[in-house]
């Protein structure tokens, strides 16, 4: 008869019961822990956005000061809608990319190139023109309507003078409070259902052109709000800060309701955060 040996551990084994209790701590204690984690990470994202916005504008002051005080133009060719340059890079075709490294910006930046925002905002990537036209500004845009052009001088009006609005843009001397003036921004456009696409511009509520603010409608908005609720500004004297979106109902261009996409603006809801005066 064969005899079996049994080897006996020391202490006591885990029951049953005891090992269901284990693993429900353990899952409370996660469902306790993600939304903590998920919070630091949306914080971490929103700091080096920060960064990057602060390096935008640090590099838009540089040019000033070898441009004779005057800011970078946001599209100087966009009078004749070739829509090949643009603040953050150049493109040869419109089913290209734009190119960081050729923009008018690329000296005053670390490698010449434009940071992406590191939230997880899952733009559109496509080369056709139609759905990602402004593909490669990283989800920042430019104050366009009053410093990357001079559509709010009341002094270039006229056929003449429409290449000149978009060719020139504001100086330094014409900003009465650089730190009350947007320069860039979290932004972000919808063409599409709710997909988001790259946008290079941070649209005003309200057009502007010969110093004229048309109040009539608003304009279609880029201000992506996408940091925990909160929108990245970068102002025009060098400091960055954080603000909430404004309580409207906003249908854009496209016919698509921005405020369900984290799309619209801050207060005050007009162009007073834009104007240079």
């Amino acid at each position: 008869m064969k005899r079996y040996q049994y080897l006996r551990l020391n202490g006591k084994a885990f029951t049953l019961v005891e090992l269901l209790v284990v693993i429900s701590t353990v899952a409370l204690l996660l469902a306790l822990l993600l939304p903590a984690l998920a919070a630091a990470r949306s914080q971490a994202h929103g700091i080096v956005c920060r960064s990057n916005i602060r390096q935008l504008v640090l590099a838009n002051l540089g040019y000033t000061t070898e441009n004779d005080g005057f800011h970078v133009p946001a599209a100087k060719d966009l009078w004749d809608n070739s829509g090949r340059h643009r603040w953050h890079g150049v493109r040869n075709s419109l089913m290209e990319p734009f190119e960081a490294s050729k923009g008018p910006l690329a000296g005053y930046l670390a490698d010449g190139r434009i940071k992406e925002c590191p939230a997880r905002v899952h733009f559109v990537k496509s080369n056709d023109w139609s759905t990602s036209f402004e593909r490669g500004c990283g989800g920042y845009g430019y104050n366009m309507a009053y410093l990357g052009s001079r559509l709010w001088d009341a002094g270039l009006i006229g056929a003449q003078a429409f290449q000149q609005v978009y060719a020139r843009t504001a100086r330094t001397s014409e900003l009465a409070g650089p730190e009350q003036t947007l320069m860039f921004a979290d932004t972000a456009m919808a063409n599409n259902g709710a997909s988001l696409i790259e946008y290079s511009f941070a649209e005003p509520p309200f057009a502007v052109f010969g110093g004229q603010v048309m109040t009539n409608a608003r304009m279609s908005p880029s201000i992506h709000f996408r940091h925990g609720d909160m929108a990245n500004v970068g102002w025009a004297d060098g400091h960055v800060g954080s603000h909430p979106m404004a309580r409207l109902d906003l249908t854009n261009i496209y016919g698509i309701e921005s405020s369900t996409l984290s799309i619209g603006w801050f207060e005050p809801a007009d162009n007073t955060p834009f104007d240079l005066r």
